[in-house]
């Protein structure tokens, strides 16, 4: 822009309009571009307005009274209407409206997977106290002196009696009073973490280096080119529009159409791979990134609870065992939880469960209460027998238990057994199984009305276990990632024990995992080396998965991660690359720059590939562009020294600049070697430098040549003669220029072993037929060129011969010592 003014000030009127469309068409194809992406990724939201039923009081406004459960009625409001103080009433399917503290539950589940990570239902009771945990000692009253210090963010989502906006009523039912809404909340707060400006990314540190770099470059080269042409010629003007013709050529003007063109392009590659990209930055760092951070439910998990174990005591697959689960789950009253369902659907998978279940009918049911832990349905086959079926917590079913099943015989359950079937249990949680004890007794007539009392010996029938499983495709995605230099990472805010055996199971080599607690106690300058060499973080709070992106990005990772839940918005944040999903909750997908359609590794991957193709083709212009320029501003000061002329008019330079500028537009359609996709890259300034330096003076090579030909053979060797001498400099460095994208574009020998992409070859194919066509063209004149002769046209395509085999060869030295080409 800066150079479009100045020309424009200097009556350099073509140049001016060149820099412009340039400016438009880059700036205009990114706004579009992400214009569309921000619309679909609106429409993504769900639009609805949710309602809570709400308990208020009917004499609300009688401050004379003070209301009782009688004043109040239900009634439904928008929840954004809702205020601290009011009490709800919850039921399954319900979302959680606000923070809110229990009053009152009836077997009440909770899935609070957008806050905590983990998949499994959580227990909610309005005790101060969870269903597992010893009675406590009250005898100290509630004013002790020693009150508990405010709990940790990742403690206080485990309290028993709380309720936090985020989550959701699996089953069961509640009363409950607000405590805080809107900003107020948990949720509130962390939604808060991702407002202001985003760090920087990867890629707007490398494009900013190498801009500086080029600009740097500008501004030492062109002062010299101007002093020394004005001085060694006289003509200051012709000097100062030459000069700014320079300026022109050094900048990369076509950079931001190239890179815009080419992430647009990637956005539209990565559509048909159901991604929504928001930020087009984000499909180069979607390529650089070499560590991958991802959450483990819902990304390396199906996201849903499975029975995938069903054993008797001795711990071996027993269909009798599924078949009495299925029994107590199919006949239980009421709304099924997710581990009701899931036996359901398994006992539906292994056949015939459905005939057996015809022949009973359900003669009465004990509920489920969160001291039992456990309920029971009696079911009747024949008028004669009637069958107690309970599921429930293991250790509480063998208290009750005082026999067990084994095949056809019912032993005695001896100390001795019961040690076992705890260890048999042990074993199953340290592979990250809910383990869930069956057991059954036969029921005299007469017995009516069922009561707890008659959940005592019991036979066990054996276990029935549960895990949130590993997508099927997880495993080869995680394969194909590491076979592509990315190093997958677990930030998880489930628990240690589930996140190793999910990740022993999908191949990820999990030698040490560390629990939020454990990194609490890491010194924040030990973190960075403590996060390189561990694979599985578990019971992260917010703020800690993104201290590990942050620890990982300065120690010069780029890192990309991916959730879904309000714990992950602060990491999706800090990440080079956040990539969520349609189904996350709003902050989420408000943070990411990529919003993935399928929850699909396999998907990241393809992502990946397509980044480094799209980082390829703009790392390949840069280097294209600023090797030729650096050889062509070499060129004009050997020419300036010692030629009586300038070696080419600022107009021949501007339409030179264009014409190569135009072939270069094909590149974003181009191709890369399998072989440079195989590894992340990042922008290194320095090795666009080196580049530049030791390759740009090739041409320069031919361009003395071309020189000295034009002087000594040609008898372009004086003023007069100065326009054939300019025409033939103007050739051979557009053919030169053309021709390296050809030879840059690869390691490998062009046209042999790699071939550009067919709209590259049409491309630089007619901008080199243009360029030989222009000094014999009407345009001529106005460019002041004219025919070249004959003998030219002899003497053209042994140069270009030569200027390849000279550039093929040194690129093997260059590989050699710089270990890389692009």
């Amino acid at each position: 822009l800066a150079l479009g003014i100045v020309s424009l000030f200097t009556d350099d009127l073509k140049a001016a309009l060149v820099m412009a469309i340039m400016i438009t068409v880059a700036t205009g194809l990114r706004f579009w571009q992400e214009l569309k992406s921000q619309v679909q990724a609106e429409s993504l939201r769900k639009m609805v307005r949710n309602k809570v039923t709400v308990l208020r009081a009917e004499n609300a406004a009688r401050p004379d009274r003070e209301p009782n459960a009688l004043d109040r009625l239900a009634s439904d409001i928008l929840m954004e209407d809702l205020v601290p103080g009011d009490i709800v009433k919850l039921s399954a399917g319900d979302m959680v409206p606000g923070d809110l503290r229990l009053l009152e539950s009836r077997d009440l589940f909770v899935t609070q997977s957008a806050l905590t990570g983990e998949a499994m239902p959580v227990e909610k009771t309005e005790g101060n106290r969870r269903p597992s945990d010893p009675p406590q000692d009250r005898s100290a009253g509630t004013n002790a002196p020693n009150a508990p210090a405010p709990k940790p963010a990742a403690e206080l989502l485990e309290q028993p009696n709380l309720l936090f906006m985020g989550s959701s009523i699996v089953s069961g039912s509640a009363k409950a009073v607000v405590l805080a809404t809107g900003s107020r909340t948990f949720f509130g707060a962390m939604a808060a973490k991702i407002v202001g400006r985003r760090p920087q990314t990867a890629f707007d540190i490398g494009v900013n280096r190498v801009s500086w770099l080029l600009i740097r470059f500008m501004l030492v080269m062109v002062p010299i080119v101007f002093f020394l042409n004005g001085l060694v010629k006289g003509e200051w003007m012709d000097s100062f529009l030459f000069a700014i013709a320079v300026a022109v050529g050094l900048t990369p003007e076509m950079l931001p159409m190239i890179v815009n063109a080419n992430l647009a392009r990637g956005a539209v590659a990565m559509a048909r791979e159901k991604v929504i990209v928001k930020q087009l930055n984000a499909i180069q760092n979607f390529g650089a990134i070499d560590v991958l951070c991802t959450d483990k439910t819902g990304t390396l998990t199906q996201d849903k609870v499975v029975l995938i174990k069903h054993l008797d005591g001795r711990g071996h697959d027993s269909k009798r065992v599924l078949e009495m689960a299925y029994l107590n789950s199919l006949f239980q009253t009421g709304l099924k939880n997710l581990l009701d369902r899931a036996v359901i659907d398994r006992a539906h998978e292994v056949g015939g469960m459905r005939d057996i279940a015809k022949s009973f009918w359900k003669i009465d049911e004990i509920p489920f209460d969160f001291t039992r832990r456990r309920m029971s349905v009696v079911l009747e086959q024949s008028s004669e027998v009637k069958i107690l079926i309970c599921k429930g917590a293991v250790e509480e079913m063998l208290d009750i238990c005082t026999k067990m099943e084994e095949g056809s015989r019912v032993l005695p359950l001896t100390q001795e057994l019961t040690g076992e079937l705890k260890q048999l249990r042990d074993r199953l949680n340290e592979d990250g199984l809910r383990v869930v004890a069956v057991a059954y007794k036969a029921i005299r007539p007469g017995d009516e009305p069922f009561t707890v009392a008659d959940e005592s010996d019991l036979i066990l029938s054996g276990f029935i276990a549960f895990l949130d499983p590993p997508k099927e495709t997880t495993a080869e995605a995680l394969r194909l990632l590491r076979d592509h230099g990315v190093a997958v990472k677990i930030l998880t805010g489930d628990n240690a024990v589930v996140a190793r055996k999910i990740c022993r199971d999908v191949g990820l080599d999990v030698a040490h995992v560390i629990t939020g607690a454990e990194l609490q106690q890491v010194p924040g300058d030990a973190l960075g080396e403590l996060a390189e060499r561990t694979t599985v973080f578990a019971k992260l709070s917010p703020d800690q998965k993104a201290g590990v992106v942050q620890a990982l990005k300065a120690r010069g990772h780029t890192v990309g991660f991916l959730g879904d839940g309000i714990n992950d918005a602060a990491a999706l944040r800090q990440a080079d690359v956040g990539i969520s999903v349609d189904t996350a909750v709003d902050v989420a997908k408000e943070a990411a720059d990529l919003i993935l359609l399928e929850k699909s590794l396999l998907v990241l991957e393809r992502g990946v590939i397509e980044g480094r193709r799209t980082f390829g083709n703009i790392i390949k212009y840069i280097k294209m562009t600023a090797s030729s320029n650096f050889g062509n501003v070499f060129s004009v000061l050997v020419a300036s020294a010692f030629l009586p002329f300038l070696p080419m008019l600022a107009i021949q330079l501007l339409v030179q600049n264009l014409l190569y500028d135009l072939s270069q537009i094909s590149i974003p359609w181009d191709r890369m070697d399998r072989e440079f996709l195989k590894r992340p890259r990042q922008w290194e300034a320095k090795s666009i430098a080196i580049f530049m330096v030791c390759i740009g003076p090739i041409s320069s090579l031919f361009d003395i040549t071309t020189f000295f030909v034009m002087w000594h053979v040609f008898g372009a060797n004086s003023v007069e003669h100065q326009t054939l001498f300019q025409s033939g400099w103007f050739v051979v460095g557009l053919l030169t220029q053309t021709l390296i994208v050809h030879m840059i574009r690869t390691e490998k020998i062009p046209f042999v072993q790699s071939t550009a992409a067919p709209v590259v070859l049409l491309c630089t194919g007619v901008i080199m037929a243009v360029g030989i066509w222009i000094p014999f063209s009407p345009l001529a004149p106005a460019l002041k060129m004219q025919p070249l002769p004959p003998g030219y046209f002899i003497f053209l395509p042994t140069l270009l011969l030569c200027y390849c085999l000279l550039t093929q060869f040194l690129k093997k030295f260059y590989i050699r010592k710089f270990k890389n080409w692009l």
